[in-house]
């Protein structure tokens, strides 16, 4: 979560905080957190850092392995990065070109 703005209205302070809108924010928003940056998770994970990159804007969607990784080498539980991961938050056929059936 990063802070966007504070307004100040008299005695009132406003707050106005942008959260994650997708895995890969909450992904890079983890790694930021420990200080890390894509190339030092990439090491660590034995993941091309062009993947990371890619998790991390959204090109490329990991899979359960590749997940469990990334969690191991920032220490925390899997389920942490899928904390308010919804559906939504992926492509759809209609915007990926993949068909599913």
């Amino acid at each position: 979560m990063s802070l966007d703005e504070v307004d100040v209205l008299g005695a009132e302070i406003v707050l106005r905080v942008e959260l994650p809108v997708d895995i890969g924010e909450l992904l890079a928003d983890e790694r930021k957190r420990r200080g890390l940056t894509q190339d030092d998770l990439a090491h660590l994970t034995r993941i091309e850092s062009s993947n990371i990159r890619g998790y991390e804007n959204g090109r490329a969607l990991m899979g359960i392995p590749t997940l469990i990784r990334i969690a191991d080498a920032l220490k925390v539980a899997p389920s942490e990065l899928l904390d308010g991961v919804t559906v939504e938050m992926f492509p759809t056929s209609a915007s990926d070109g993949w068909r599913r059936g």
